[in-house]
Formats: structure tokens, C-alpha cells, sequence
């Protein structure tokens, strides 16, 4: 109808229960004279088949041997399905042919493409396809700032290596579908991978244009309905595990009205049905003065949604390493562009396929803090990266081990380097970053514990007390070290609240100053 006359149809039905909300309800209690009227009138299928008989389309022999074929059948299916023993290859289609279950090792990949492959890719990708004669002017700034980056491999920011891994995995025959409310240009006005000429209106996606015969790339700006279109990517990734669907939220609390679908599909799917998929959702999130909303992804609900179990240290032996392929999903919050490259890679570069959740930065989106090398051939993503030593005392020296996650380092580090630098010695903090929160990396955060083994441990956030990563982290941190040093961690940040954030920015400023002091040892603020 809509092909035909391009006008919609509504096709208003009448419909009723016959049985209440179910088999075992009694809708007498509270609709006695409805379903007085309901229980007089004949089923559908007697009503249909009186019709055909009486039109002389069927006999009444007809319907009735069907009558008795199809509940033949059922029953026949029904005693069948008391002995049934499921496969769970019979929950798969054949794309998925290959996909190892949690059952079976999978090893773990490198995700790093060769320099040459990244500056091919990177100079088609930072060029404006010629047939667009007159792009934006700060378009054509920024490409040409791509094409810097390109050139030197150093000083890449986020956009850049988000639009290497796609390209990249465009190249390798990967479909790459991007959807959410300005996700052409990025909410934040950073992506850009969709250009349009400014006179006569054409666009033109340089993702798509890599090389001959590579795989679609799909950006596409979804309408207001985070539930709808969530569901529909969800969908979307499984049916193939050779692409990589991703979502992006406006920003990161927009998905409280996807929630529906996140609680009862993403999260559990595979536990309920057996269905693997590799959906990416990208949530902004980050703590800059702005006011509650827009400022939280609500970070403590997708670890409270997670199943890695905070008592148990998982098996490290190969062979017997499928922390991740046990967990029902991932949770990371990324703090360099390198490493997000490598965990929207990982993502295609395994045998399994889990849901990624990305707390994704805002004011580091344009910070270049990356370089081909980090993202060259034999590299991989880092589930936490240690402290770099440098402006440090010398291991057993250090005082104070903060643990982090996001953009909340780069302003500890700041004011490390400010207290070193004002008192002319080394600091004796060292800061690790856990780029991957859940499933938690407790042999990475052993690990950094005996580096510093002297050290009194420390969880520092930018979110309040009752939210955030610290309810997740905090027994996750004991059961790392239990074996070891039994350290127990201390927390740094802001105080329980209702609202995310203050709406006052002379107040964040002040609170933020005061979690980084309590961090670093220093006096309150």
C-alpha cells in the first residue's frame, strides 16, 4: 500500500484474551460481565471454518481431519520435547558456523595492522572525495589536520584512530554499520565521516572509498528513540558475526530510555538463548562541570548488570583462560585513541562475540595522544595500562598506587607532575589505568601490586561514592591481592548523591580538586 499509493494505512483490530493475561489467570475477578459475553462466543476457528463450510470452500470432513492432524502433531511434539536434549548448535545459523562457545578455548589475537596498511588506509580516509567541489571550510581544516597525522604517525586523536579500525576492518572484508542520533558528524563535532558539499547539497563518505570490492560502511543519523533503534542494531548483529554494528547514545544517559532492551536482550542474551553478539554501544560519559545530565552513563549499572564473579581469581593457564568468553559481556572505559582502535578491532578478532559497552570520552576527543606504533602489526588492546615510571621514585620507594579509569588520570598525572616539579623530586604516587573494567583484569592489578609492593592502594573516580566503577572495583581489588599482600583499597572521589553531578561549575571545580588531592595524599581542599 505505501509503495503503491505513498500514503500510511491503519488497520484498527478489536482484540481480546480468551483466557485473561494467561492459561492460569481468572479475569472473572475484575471484568465479570466481559468475560461472561467472552466465554459465549465461539473460537475463531470454529467461526472461520463454519464460514468456509457454509460457503462451500471446505467440508466439514476437511476440517475436521485437519483438526485432528495439527493437535495430533503438537501433542506429538509435546511428549517429544520431554526427553529433548538441546544442542547449542541448533541455536545458530549457519553464518555463525565457527563461533567458539564459552566452553572452547579461544587465545587471545593481536589487533594491530602493519604501518603500511595504516597509512594507506589513513591518507584515503583524511581525503575529501574530489566530485565534493566545496566542502565546509572547517571541514576541510580538519581533514587536512588527518592528513598530518597521517603523514608524521604521530599526535592521532580519536576520530582518527576510530576511522583507522573501521577502515581497516573494511579492508579485511568486515561490514561496518554506525547508527545514533548526529553520529555522521559526532555529537561532539568530532567524527565527521559523512561530508557534505556545501552548494549543491552532495555527500560523500571517504570510509566507502578505500579500495575496490571492500566491505559497505554504513553511517546513518537515527531518529529520538533510543529503545527502537537499540533494538534494531541488536538485531541486526545477529545475524551475521562478520560486521560490526555499533550505536552511539547522544550522550551517554540517553540510553536510560533503552534500558528495556539492554536488561532483557543485551545483556543476558546469551545466557537466555544461547545468542552471541558483538554489538558495540558507544555512551559518552565523563565528568566536566556541565550539570547532571549529559555528564553520567550511568557506569554503576553496567557493572551491576555484569556476572564475572568478584571472588574468584580466574584460571591464567592457556587452555584454561575464557574469563572473557564466560562473562556476559564487556565494559571499558578507554583512555588513549591506540587503545580504542585495538578494542573496536578485538572485537572482530576472536572467535567468540560478546557485547562491548564504551564509556566513551568528551573532552578527550581531541586531545592527540596516540601514534601508528601503538596501533602497528604485533599490538593489541591493553585491559590495563601501568604506570610509566617516568618522574617516579623507583619502585619500592612509591608511597601511594592510585587505580583509575578514564579521563580522571590525565588530570592526576597533571597534578603529580605540578607537585614533583614544585618540590624539584620525583613523586612517590604511581597512577595505573584499568582500560577494561569488566571483566576485571585481576592479574593485571596483581601484577602492578607487587611492581609496587610497598604501597598503600587507592581507587580514584570522578563519580560519586553510591555510582561510578568503586562498588565493582572495590572487593574485585581485594580478591586480586588476597594471595599476595592482602592489601585492601582506600577510596578517592566524590561523596554519595542522588543527581550525578552538581549543577554548579565553581563546585565541580572544587569537588574535582578535592578527590584528586585526596588521590594524591595531599591535605583536604
Amino acid at each position: 500500500w505505501r509503495q503503491t499509493f505513498h500514503k500510511d494505512v491503519v488497520v484498527d483490530i478489536v482484540c481480546y484474551r480468551r483466557h485473561g493475561h494467561n492459561e492460569i489467570d481468572q479475569p472473572m475477578f475484575t471484568q465479570p460481565l466481559m468475560y461472561k459475553a467472552i466465554a459465549k462466543q465461539p473460537t475463531t476457528w470454529t467461526q472461520y471454518s463454519q464460514k468456509l463450510v457454509a460457503e462451500g470452500t471446505v467440508t466439514q470432513e476437511q476440517v475436521d481431519r485437519l483438526s485432528k492432524s495439527v493437535l495430533g502433531e503438537f501433542t506429538e511434539k509435546l511428549e517429544l520435547s520431554k526427553t529433548h536434549t538441546p544442542r547449542k548448535s541448533e541455536w545458530l545459523s549457519s553464518s555463525w558456523s565457527g563461533m567458539h562457545t564459552p566452553n572452547i578455548f579461544s587465545p587471545i589475537k593481536d589487533t594491530g595492522v602493519t604501518l603500511d596498511t595504516l597509512r594507506r588506509i589513513g591518507e584515503r580516509i583524511s581525503t575529501i572525495p574530489p566530485e565534493l567541489s566545496t566542502p565546509h571550510r572547517k571541514i576541510k581544516e580538519i581533514y587536512n589536520q588527518r592528513a598530518k597525522m597521517v603523514e608524521t604517525g604521530v599526535g592521532l586523536d580519536w576520530a582518527m584512530a576510530e576511522q583507522l579500525a573501521f577502515g581497516s576492518l573494511l579492508c579485511e572484508n568486515i561490514h561496518v554499520r554506525l547508527s545514533g542520533q548526529d553520529v555522521e558528524r559526532g555529537t561532539f563535532s568530532h567524527r565527521h565521516c559523512v561530508v557534505h558539499d556545501q552548494v549543491t547539497g552532495e555527500r560523500a563518505m571517504p570510509l566507502q572509498k578505500i579500495m575496490p570490492n571492500q566491505a559497505a560502511f554504513i553511517a546513518c543519523n537515527s531518529s529520538l528513540s533510543e529503545f527502537a533503534v537499540l533494538g534494531f542494531e541488536l538485531g541486526y548483529s545477529l545475524e551475521s558475526p562478520n560486521q560490526l554494528v555499533l550505536w552511539e547514545a547522544q550522550f551517554g544517559d540517553f540510553a536510560n530510555t533503552a534500558q528495556c532492551i539492554i536488561d532483557q536482550f543485551i545483556c543476558s542474551g546469551e545466557q537466555k538463548w544461547i545468542r552471541q553478539s558483538g554489538l558495540v554501544m558507544l555512551l559518552p560519559h565523563g565528568y566536566d562541570g556541565q550539570g547532571p545530565e549529559h555528564t553520567s552513563a550511568r557506569l554503576e549499572r553496567f557493572l551491576q548488570l555484569s556476572d564475572d564473579n568478584a571472588d574468584i581469581f580466574p584460571p591464567l593457564e592457556i587452555g584454561e583462560r575464557r574469563q572473557i568468553q564466560e562473562s556476559n559481556w564487556q565494559v571499558v572505559n578507554v583512555t588513549t585513541p591506540a587503545n580504542y582502535f585495538h578494542v573496536l578491532r578485538r572485537q572482530i578478532h576472536r572467535d567468540f562475540r560478546k557485547p562491548l559497552v564504551v564509556m566513551t570520552p568528551k573532552n578527550l576527543l581531541r586531545r592527540r595522544l596516540s601514534t601508528f606504533a601503538e596501533m602497528g602489526a604485533g599490538t593489541r588492546f591493553l585491559r590495563l595500562i601501568p604506570d610509566s615510571g617516568e618522574g617516579v621514585v623507583e619502585p619500592r620507594a612509591v608511597k601511594r598506587l592510585v587505580f583509575c579509569t578514564g579521563k580522571v588520570y590525565y588530570e592526576l598525572l597533571q597534578a603529580r607532575r605540578k607537585l614533583a616539579a614544585d618540590a624539584g623530586l620525583p613523586s612517590d604516587v604511581a597512577i595505573a589505568r584499568i582500560e577494561q573494567i569488566s571483566p576485571f583484569p585481576f592479574d593485571k592489578v596483581r601484577d602492578e601490586g607487587l611492581r609496587f609492593e610497598n604501597a598503600e592502594v587507592i581507587w580514584c573516580q570522578e563519580e560519586p561514592k553510591n555510582a561510578g566503577a568503586w562498588s565493582y572495583v572495590q572487593p574485585r581489588l581485594e580478591t586480586a591481592f588476597r594471595e599476595t599482600s592482602g592489601k585492601r583499597p582506600s577510596y578517592a572521589g566524590r561523596d554519595p548523591a542522588a543527581a550525578v553531578s552538581t549543577g554548579y561549575k565553581d563546585k565541580h571545580d572544587r569537588e574535582q580538586a578535592s578527590l584528586i588531592a585526596a588521590a594524591l595524599g595531599l591535605p583536604a581542599r
